[in-house]
């Protein structure tokens, strides 16, 4: 008996098929939403504005089940999501700070002054 289960291979572990019609379920009901922002002609931030949660709630459900990271150790999650929200976190500093940059540029280098 103990030979038996040495030379069998081991087996990882089955996510059952229901978690996966799940996420599939809520990725065609998130898709169908943005959608409907197009459909409803939304215009200006609220369309913007939805049409990104819409998309970072599909990109975390992909994340989280069919790319298993759902089920990884912390310190695997914290190696991926730390460096992306620190570049996102840079992002935002730049963004907000071409305003002042194109400002002092148009103060300070603009024809006639």
């Amino acid at each position: 008996m103990a030979q038996e289960t040495a030379l069998r291979p081991a087996q990882g572990q089955q996510h059952p098929i229901r978690l996966y019609l799940v996420v599939w379920a809520w990725l065609f009901i998130l898709s169908a939403c943005s959608y409907l922002v197009d459909y409803f002609q939304l215009e200006g931030s609220l369309r913007y504005s939805l049409i990104l949660l819409f998309m970072l709630l599909k990109a975390g459900l992909i994340v989280a089940v069919f790319m298993h990271m759902a089920w990884e150790r912390l310190s695997l999650v914290y190696a991926i999501l730390v460096p992306i929200s620190a570049v996102l976190a840079f992002v935002a500093i730049m963004v907000l700070e071409s305003d002042h940059t194109l400002l002092s540029r148009l103060t300070f280098f603009a024809p006639g002054s």
